[in-house]
């Protein structure tokens, strides 16, 4: 019994390597992520993160989020059920050990979605993710992208613009991530992003045929 569970916890570990993409809200990284799990079915696990903050119009609990109570969150935190969580914009943020096994369990390549805050917790664990940074071109095209969605409040922009800033310069700190990428053409990107994900997405596609 216990050289079963010894077998499948290290056919777990050596599986395909997680990936941590990071960046601000409004860099593009959901349209990204959904052409890459689009072009490349079967492939990604998302691992979705728990929040206490609301929905959004159209947003699915359990799909795009986990969305609890600040009280059941900080119970999961304390009882150290989370690899890395964050507070930002006044909501908590987490992503659950539970989740990233359950992607890595079907041999499936693991995306975390993770603030900056996270990323550096990350950075202390033995998780060995690949680390993409997806970044807007300028302030400026992301406080329009930001507007257009008309989602915020001035506060709220305010509050994300300023984190931005603050992610951004954090971001340029040598050894960070493994791949920076600028959004300013979404093709472009997407290209980018595929190229760095390359060689994992051909070992898992090489594995499911076999």
């Amino acid at each position: 019994m216990f050289g079963r569970l010894l077998r499948r916890a290290l056919s777990v570990m050596a599986g395909p390597r997680p990936v941590v993409l990071s960046g601000p809200s409004g860099a593009g990284k959901s349209t990204l992520l959904k052409m890459l799990m689009k072009e490349f079915e079967g492939v990604f696990g998302f691992s979705v993160s728990h929040t206490t903050r609301k929905p959004r119009p159209g947003e699915v609990n359990g799909k795009d989020y986990h969305y609890v109570s600040r009280e059941v969150m900080q119970a999961g935190i304390s009882n150290g059920e989370f690899i890395e969580h964050a507070e930002f914009s006044g909501n908590l943020y987490g992503t659950s050990k539970a989740a990233v096994q359950e992607v890595q369990a079907r041999n499936l390549i693991c995306i975390l979605d993770i603030e900056m805050q996270g990323v550096k917790s990350i950075k202390k664990t033995d998780l060995n993710p690949i680390y993409i940074s997806i970044q807007p071109p300028s302030m400026d095209i992301l406080e329009k992208r930001l507007r257009d969605r008309k989602t915020e409040s001035e506060e709220s922009l305010q509050k994300r613009l300023h984190a931005a800033s603050v992610d951004l310069e954090i971001s340029k700190e040598p050894g960070l991530f493994d791949v920076v990428i600028v959004n300013d053409s979404l093709d472009d990107a997407y290209i980018e992003l595929k190229g760095a994900l390359i060689e994992e997405i051909q070992t898992v596609q090489g594995s499911t045929k076999a």
